[in-house]
């Protein structure tokens, strides 16, 4: 477990929590800081064959933090989970650089592991380039890829890849904006900023609404009267029901 990797661990709670006010509140009181440390252990123990071991260690990280890494996982450095609880992520499953994780969040596998020696290594989760933020309860599932700097909002289903910089809300996951309608590629937590909370498809529905409302406005105008609610919602003919 190389100490640069550590301090870069670190490093990243002091520039993305604005809670955090000393190193021995991180090291006392962080889980997702302990949860990575029991990692970075296991995942040691894991590549030198040691499996059972590595488990153990994984599992006793689990049962202290309330976050779930397997040992199979490859993380990057100045990687963050804030707050924690009930985080997973799975056997294959590859992360970046500078990605954080809020509580809450599966990397998953959308197939069953093969029971089979051939097979067993089938790459089952997600891989997470440098600079991703998935916010709380997201489930980020199979072997997809989100792209680098890219965002996926609290809540959020995303069942395919994520072009890097992409921002992603809903269930199913839905493109809201990319790095290149931002700008600047300051921290955003939970992946989402407040002009980017509205669903994509609530949008397009209220634009719709927009539209119709001014053709009502339209047809008032031509024939000079204002247009009754019941002819606009279609309601049917009084003179058809007798």
């Amino acid at each position: 477990m190389a100490f640069e990797t550590i301090r870069s661990d670190i490093a990243a709670i002091f520039a993305r929590d604005p809670a955090v006010r000393s190193l021995a509140e991180v090291w006392l009181t962080y889980p997702g800081f302990h949860a990575i440390l029991f990692h970075r252990v296991s995942h040691r123990l894991w590549r030198r064959g040691w499996f059972l071991l590595a488990r153990v260690v994984s599992h006793l990280g689990r049962w202290l933090t309330g976050i779930e890494i397997h040992p199979g996982a490859t993380i990057g450095g100045g990687f963050f989970i804030d707050h924690g609880m009930g985080v997973v992520i799975g056997e294959t499953a590859e992360i970046g650089n500078n990605v954080t994780l809020y509580h809450g969040v599966t990397l998953g596998g959308t197939s069953p592991a093969v029971n089979s020696a051939a097979q067993i290594d089938t790459k089952r989760h997600p891989t997470l380039k440098d600079g991703v933020i998935v916010g709380s309860g997201a489930q980020v599932l199979g072997p997809i890829v989100v792209g680098e700097n890219a965002r996926v909002g609290a809540n959020s289903l995303v069942l395919k890849d994520v072009a890097p910089g992409a921002t992603v809300v809903g269930n199913p996951a839905r493109v809201l904006k990319t790095r290149r309608d931002r700008g600047d590629g300051h921290f955003e937590a939970y992946g989402t900023s407040r002009d980017e909370v509205t669903d994509p498809v609530a949008r397009v529905i209220e634009g719709l609404l927009d539209q119709i409302d001014a053709l009502q406005a339209r047809v008032t105008g031509l024939e000079g009267k204002p247009v009754r609610r019941e002819e606009r919602v279609g309601a049917p003919n009084r003179a058809d029901q007798e």
